[in-house]
């Protein structure tokens, strides 16, 4: 993947915390780390160093802690949204739009399906999100007139998966296999890049993720 992007957030969640270069990048780099509830006490001991933000109900944080980074938290009680989702509405609130996920995968097979499918939610805020993993990056089309088009840049052979939310006349170029109207999860999976440049559009929504070029 060679587009630059950088964000002006991290929200670190508490699942695999990031071993690869990539997001480990991203979030040392970035001058706003959020931690969701229990992932600040693991960026603390290995990052030596306190997040700009951390945020969630708290029931994960020791006591201890809170004291130390009480001027840092922001807890908040109610349970309709997980600890990514209040993350996001902070960051929103002080007008923050472009947005990182990490540690949002991992463990608890429940929590990393809720995780990624959020990133539609977060869109639809209109919030310009990707997530990344030890093995590569989701991300979500920009919106033209209607129609959903995301345009990348790859290494060929880089590793692509696509899964369709309802969308209509859905296409591609530069992939090996053509993408078309599929309506279950698993047919869009497992593609790779012909080109080093590939487009895929629909009239509705989908999610794109592409994996980290290793060589």
């Amino acid at each position: 993947m060679t587009e630059v992007w950088t964000p002006q957030a991290v929200v670190l969640g508490a699942g695999n915390y990031p071993s690869h270069h990539i997001p480990l990048a991203l979030m040392r780099e970035c001058p706003r780390v959020v931690c969701c509830d229990g992932a600040a006490q693991d960026y603390i001991q290995r990052e030596g160093r306190l997040p700009w933000r951390i945020v969630g109900d708290g029931d994960s944080i020791p006591a201890a802690l809170k004291a130390q980074c009480r001027d840092i938290l922001f807890l908040e009680a109610e349970q309709e949204t997980n600890d990514q989702t209040k993350a996001t509405r902070l960051l929103r609130s002080e007008g923050i739009t472009r947005i990182a996920y990490l540690g949002a995968t991992g463990k608890r097979e429940d929590h990393t399906i809720g995780n990624i499918a959020l990133l539609l939610t977060y869109q639809r805020m209109g919030l310009d999100v990707r997530m990344f993993t030890d093995h590569g990056m989701f991300r979500l089309p920009c919106t033209e007139n209607d129609r959903q088009r995301i345009t990348f840049s790859a290494p060929v052979g880089t590793a692509v998966s696509v899964w369709n939310f309802g969308a209509r006349n859905l296409n591609s170029t530069g992939l090996q296999y053509h993408l078309y109207d599929f309506d279950q999860l698993w047919q869009g999976t497992l593609n790779r890049t012909l080109l080093p440049q590939c487009t895929i559009e629909a009239d509705g929504p989908f999610l794109v993720f592409l994996a980290y070029d290793e060589r």
